[in-house]
């Protein structure tokens, strides 16, 4: 589990020569860290990415209804506890 941003983007970085996809729950950072956004931005085109939460982010504080994630992502997935993974992964297998 990666904690700190700068371990997050090095990490979907080296992630374009390992995997063929990621699903990532972005915790705090979908609401304000154009960082991982951009990180995700320059590999998207190798490496599809879908998010995922298992609060329903659009019905929680109006500070957490907007992610700044989700614009580079396939899809994102939100509001079904650990369903939200689940969901995610077979998502992704279809995009692959």
């Amino acid at each position: 589990v990666y904690k700190r941003q700068g371990d997050i983007i090095d990490a979907i970085h080296a992630a374009m020569n390992e995997f063929d996809g990621i699903i990532i729950n972005p915790g705090a950072y979908t609401h304000y860290s154009y960082a991982i956004r951009d990180a995700i931005e320059s590999v998207a085109d190798y490496l599809p990415f879908v998010e995922v939460h298992m609060s329903d982010i659009h019905s929680r504080e109006e500070f957490r209804n907007k992610s700044v994630i989700t614009e580079v992502c396939k899809k994102q997935i939100c509001g079904h506890g650990k369903g939200s993974y689940k969901i995610g992964i077979d998502l992704l297998l279809e995009i692959l």
